[in-house]
């Protein structure tokens, strides 16, 4: 079993900057891609920012230039550095953690989810 712990969420005025972390603890072999969604309410999930092993980097559109995504594989955990909050950041934010290999069925590649850290913006 392997679970996603997120923390850093919080309300913070328009402008500030936050950074969100998530830890993936279990019995994990690989992960292969970690990421950050969000979901505003009434809105449907949206991708903000994914990182794969190799470091390679995602960004929406909407957060280019403003948020950074960065990754510590040896603790498998990932970080989302958010500068220049927007009110129209506020959401909850959901770690992802993708193509996971597991070491009690290493023939499969799992999907995890974190339960999501709220983030408001305030105007």
């Amino acid at each position: 079993q392997v679970q996603l712990v997120e923390s850093g969420g919080g309300l913070v005025q328009a402008g500030g900057s936050l950074r969100l972390s998530c830890a993936a603890s279990g019995s994990i072999f690989s992960i292969n891609a970690m990421g950050w969604f969000r979901q505003a309410l009434g809105k449907q999930r949206e991708l903000v920012a994914t990182i794969t092993s190799g470091d390679s980097t995602n960004y929406a559109d909407s957060v280019k230039g403003r948020f950074t995504i960065s990754r510590d594989n040896a603790k498998n955990t990932v970080y989302l550095h958010m500068n220049s909050l927007k009110p129209e950041d506020t959401a909850i934010y959901y770690c992802n953690a993708d193509r996971v290999v597991v070491a009690t069925n290493p023939w499969y590649e799992y999907t995890y989810w974190g339960q999501g850290t709220q983030v408001t913006v305030s105007s």
